[in-house]
């Protein structure tokens, strides 16, 4: 088996080795410039090491994981022009760069890019790839559409919200294991489980962002603190927040929120006074011990045993310590 160093080395060659056309300049150069700024990559890795486990060909699931991989950056493009986002992985966001309308077109060249690298796995499990990538791409969409909404409400809960999360971001987590498993020739009842232990997975990934976005440090980030307090959005520490206050705290919250002449590090600071006061912090710590804690108890679950299953541990630990 492969180390997760060597996992990663391999999905970065393969992803610096994609070709773009170099004309016209406005809608290729964005593509490059996203994928050549790297990410976690978390996505496809977790994708060939479920192929790994199971025996499949690793090598051969790179188009696969690319195009993962691919899809899941187009959302970034489109993504930082509904937020107003200018920072993303330390440089500037597409949009600022090159403009709403080239982020807009290049975001759609990188989704139809996503289905050429698709149609590159190998076989007769191409239906079934598609099926699950269909899905995926379609849920992402709805899970984005209602988090525009939310923006527009104070009364959105917490179970509105972990439905949001699932969809905009924890199903290509569960789809890149799920579709690791399907490459390999995995048991159709391990992939089940790989899909569920990939969506909790996602749901910690993405209640981990939304801490981070209002405690963590913009140096480390890459990105802008505080984006979804400028925002308004309905962020996992907004919501329990805006259930816990009392009458006047949760005035106090949505005002802030509200006031738009305020400097955003003022904002900050009081959105965090609240939140501390409120324990929101420890809370989301320990939903994301939670979702971690699933995700662990479904490896244990899987027919591979746990000698070959050691790597999804070592991915859940390595989310458990991220900070960034």
């Amino acid at each position: 088996m492969f180390t997760k160093q060597e996992l990663s080395q391999k999905i970065e060659n393969y992803i610096s080795s994609l070709h773009f056309p170099g004309e016209p300049a406005e809608l290729y150069s964005p593509i490059r410039y996203i994928l050549e700024e790297g990410g976690k990559r978390v996505r496809p890795l977790l994708l060939t090491i479920v192929c790994d486990i199971y025996g499949g060909e690793v090598d051969g699931a790179l188009p696969c994981a690319a195009a993962l991989e691919v899809f899941h950056n187009f959302t970034l493009l489109h993504d930082d022009i509904m937020d107003n986002a200018e920072i993303r992985r330390g440089k500037p966001t597409v949009y600022k760069k090159w403009g709403e309308n080239s982020a807009i077109l290049s975001g759609d060249a990188m989704v139809i890019y996503s289905y050429h690298l698709l149609a590159k796995s190998a076989g007769g499990r191409l239906p079934a790839l598609l099926d699950e990538f269909n899905k995926m791409a379609l849920q992402v969409c709805e899970g984005q559409q209602y988090d525009m909404d939310f923006e527009r409400r104070e009364d959105v809960t917490i179970e509105e919200y972990l439905t949001m999360i699932r969809l905009k971001t924890a199903v290509i987590f569960g789809v890149a294991a799920k579709m690791g498993g399907i490459l390999s020739g995995a048991p159709g009842e391990d992939l089940d489980i790989l899909y569920q232990y990939g969506t909790e997975l996602g749901l910690a990934f993405q209640i981990q962002d939304d801490y981070l976005d209002t405690y963590g440090t913009s140096e480390v980030l890459g990105k802008q603190v505080g984006g979804d307090i400028a925002e308004s959005k309905k962020t996992f520490l907004a919501i329990n927040a805006l259930s816990e206050a009392g009458a006047a705290t949760r005035r106090a919250l949505l005002g802030t929120f509200a006031d738009r002449s305020l400097p955003l590090s003022h904002k900050i600071s009081r959105v965090r006074t609240i939140y501390d006061s409120l324990d929101i912090p420890r809370m989301s710590r320990k939903v994301v011990d939670s979702h971690l804690g699933r995700a662990s108890e479904l490896v244990g679950e899987l027919s591979a045993g746990p000698e070959k299953s050691a790597p999804l541990c070592d991915l859940i630990q390595s989310l458990a310590d991220r900070n960034k």
